[in-house]
């Protein structure tokens, strides 16, 4: 099956398009698009790789769902388009930087700048109906995410996986913790974040495990 994806990636997940499980994906899709709102908008279901090249991934950062509200979800996980406010999740994140390592809170919660130096964002359902969260789980997407970070965790060495919430942690259990860095905490979500996502300090560690294996670090 042709996919419109980023050149390396197609090569690598060529296997995957290939499969009947992700013909039945793509059947399902379409017909969602067709007959429902569906987000993000049909170009942007492969922007997280068409932001970040195989070769280029430093860090991946697992979500679950696209957010299902109107021009929220850009493709990118935690990230809204410019002008948008943030979500509570991404104000989290944004005040864990900002304890972190001390960079402001930023305008935007546009997180292409991110993806653009090496930062998947990924989330595990690549698309979602309108107000209705998780209605395209257990269709296939799990199945297709779950071997972009197969493919990540084999073919490339000395990333960083941060695995936020007890449903990313589980996604990321098979990842070799020798060969990567494995960051866990518990969601940036206002319910979870108090219980250890803030003071996980995850954007320094991440930077000082790049720098240590010659690495540019990530402007945050």
């Amino acid at each position: 099956m042709d996919v419109r994806i980023e050149e390396s990636w197609k090569k690598v997940l060529q296997p995957e398009f290939d499969k009947d499980y992700f013909r039945r994906l793509v059947g399902f899709v379409h017909q969602e698009y067709g007959s429902h709102t569906v987000f993000p908008p049909g170009g942007k279901i492969f922007a997280a790789f068409d932001a970040t090249p195989f070769d280029s991934v430093k860090v991946v950062i697992l979500g679950q769902d696209p957010y299902h509200d109107y021009n929220q979800a850009n493709g990118l996980c935690f990230s809204v388009n410019d002008g948008v406010p943030f979500p509570p999740s991404l104000l989290n994140i944004f005040k864990e930087i900002k304890d972190d390592i001390g960079t402001d809170i930023p305008q935007s919660g546009d997180l292409s700048r991110w993806a653009r130096q090496g930062v998947l964002l990924l989330n595990s359902t690549l698309t979602v109906r309108a107000h209705c969260a998780g209605s395209h789980q257990g269709q296939g997407w799990e199945l297709f995410t779950d071997n972009v970070i197969s493919a990540l965790a084999n073919g490339r060495e000395n990333l960083v996986f941060m695995l936020w919430g007890s449903y990313a942690i589980k996604k990321g259990a098979f990842i070799d913790r020798n060969r990567h860095l494995v960051l866990t905490s518990p969601h940036p979500s206002p319910l979870s974040a108090h219980r250890g996502f803030f003071g996980n300090h995850h954007f320094s560690k991440a930077n000082a495990y790049l720098v240590a294996h010659g690495k540019q670090p990530i402007v945050w």
